[in-house]
């Protein structure tokens, strides 16, 4: 018996080599196989849902998932921006000193031919009054000392800088919190073959353009220029600005000034009131905004730039089990202002067992501490500061974790287009500081409602991330989506001032008068 096993071991053993000698001897076959076990080994060793997390902050290649030709890092998009663009000058724009006839003249001249443009439109294209063309705008193309100067700027120090604000915030960190108007800038003059977004298209001719884009960092130059250098070249690009034709013939209304950090461009800015500014938020109390400056009805509020990585559905799914933290709060306690809500809301929540209430700062070491509470927690305070709005409120959306927003003067950004009451909790500062009040209430929502909010926490993440180049329905998009919804009153407040009599009656304003208020929730 054992005999007959060994020979028959034998012959399957001489027959296999037969076998496998036949299929080495056909290399169609073994090309075959070979493919076969390449993708079997990828299947097996590759992840099988997406990572965690989109990293805002580090390289693309490093994310196999994302389009590698979308940035959504400020430093990285900015290396590769330098890297391509260099200054230029275009043809239309006035330069040299004028006499008060010469300026007199372009004005005129300039507003003829607006007038011929756009009775053209409205007589021979009578289908583009009916659909919804896209914002039309000229960007000027000023000296490189007001952009690209302030952009090698940032580039060269952010590495080797350690500079802090007076609060204690690095400043670099914050310019790049601020940095909407390089993401703006970079979308509008990249080709446009390679631009996406359809809301906006960039004209070369000025009496083509409904809006007038003004590329100056007034961020970085406060922040990384001493003091009287600063204001110098405040002063010069305000007079540049203003020597342009376009500009008188509005008198700015009809222009865009990226002023996002609330210390920029302050001294200044009463010579600019007329026209359009991006701004965080708008602080009524007077501290940052002189009364009549900003308004809803001219003005456009801008989300800040996220600090934290992404959250997907994905994420929000995989960390929902972890998610055992009712209320988070990382940052500092004792702000300014509206900011002093702060303090005592720490003093009400701080000693409770499912809250983490904490004292942190805006380093490297803040972000980690930040992005991990926030992910395993199931709401995120967003208190006022030193001003009504922070980047805390956005780093909590794209963090899956529902803000419990307790700041009464906040504005938020694209509300004409985004419900920020399916995504944030709105909570008036008078019964926040009730005892025990808040957590009762946040306890007393219903686990249905929180997985609703959550999941559309991960659908409204995308309007929060500024990226190169700009994507549909991001930040950039939105920008122009809100201002399309402008341009009749600037048009009819540009016209009408053209008009009217100096000092014949008052200017119609049709400010937003009424100020914002959060009111006490019923018990």
């Amino acid at each position: 018996m054992g005999k007959i096993s060994r020979q028959h071991s034998s012959l399957s053993s001489s027959s296999s080599m037969n076998y496998f000698t036949r299929i080495t001897r056909s290399p169609l076959l073994l090309l075959i196989i070979s493919l076969t076990c390449f993708s079997l080994l990828f299947y097996i060793f590759s992840p099988s849902s997406p990572t965690k997390h989109i990293s805002l902050h580090t390289l693309n290649s490093n994310q196999p998932y994302l389009n590698p030709n979308v940035h959504y890092s400020f430093v990285q998009s900015l290396e590769l921006f330098l890297k391509r663009n260099k200054p230029h000058v275009s043809d239309d724009t006035v330069r040299d000193p004028e006499n008060e006839d010469q300026q007199q003249q372009r004005v005129r001249r300039l507003d003829d031919l607006v007038w011929r443009t756009e009775t053209s439109r409205l007589v021979d294209d009578e289908r583009s009054l009916l659909a919804n063309s896209p914002v039309r705008v000229y960007v000027y193309d000023m000296p490189a000392k007001f952009t690209y100067d302030m952009l090698w700027l940032f580039h060269n120090t952010y590495k080797e800088t350690s500079n802090l604000t007076s609060n204690g915030s690095p400043v670099h960190r914050l310019i790049e919190q601020h940095s909407v108007d390089y993401w703006l800038w970079a979308d509008l003059i990249a080709p446009e073959s390679e631009r996406l977004l359809k809301s906006v298209v960039r004209v070369h001719r000025q009496e083509e353009a409904d809006l007038f884009y003004v590329p100056f960092f007034t961020t970085i130059s406060f922040f990384l220029l001493e003091k009287q250098q600063c204001k110098a070249l405040y002063r010069e690009a305000l007079k540049w600005v203003t020597d342009q034709p376009a500009w008188k013939r509005s008198e700015g209304r009809d222009h865009i000034f990226p002023i996002h950090h609330p210390w920029s461009f302050k001294s200044v800015r009463k010579f600019v009131k007329n026209a359009i500014w991006l701004l965080p938020d708008m602080d009524s109390t007077g501290n940052w905004y002189k009364p009549g400056q900003v308004s809803l009805e001219k003005d456009l509020i801008l989300p800040y730039v996220p600090n934290l990585d992404l959250c997907d559905a994905n994420c929000l799914s995989e960390s929902a089990s972890r998610r055992t933290t009712l209320l988070y709060f990382r940052g500092r306690l004792k702000r300014n202002a509206g900011g002093k809500i702060r303090s005592k809301l720490g003093t009400e929540l701080g000693n409770a067992d499912d809250v983490i209430i904490e004292e942190g700062s805006a380093g490297e070491a803040g972000k980690i501490a930040a992005q991990a509470g926030m992910r395993k927690s199931v709401f995120c305070l967003s208190p006022a500061g030193d001003t009504p709005s922070s980047a805390r409120l956005f780093d909590a959306i794209v963090s899956g974790c529902i803000p419990v927003i307790v700041s009464d003067e906040l504005e938020l950004p694209f509300e004409g287009i985004l419900d920020y009451r399916k995504i944030a909790l709105f909570v008036s500062s008078s019964d926040a500081v009730q005892p025990g009040w808040l957590l009762a209430y946040l306890r007393r929502i219903k686990p249905n409602q929180i997985r609703e909010m959550q999941d559309n926490l991960a659908k409204y993440a995308r309007h929060f991330l500024y990226s190169h180049p700009a994507q549909p329905l991001g930040p950039e998009d939105l920008v122009w989506r809100m201002m399309a919804g402008k341009l009749i009153n600037i048009k009819l407040h540009t016209r009408r001032s053209q008009r009217v009599v100096k000092e014949s009656r008052s200017i119609c304003m049709c400010d937003c008068k009424r100020p914002n208020v959060t009111y006490p929730l019923d018990p």
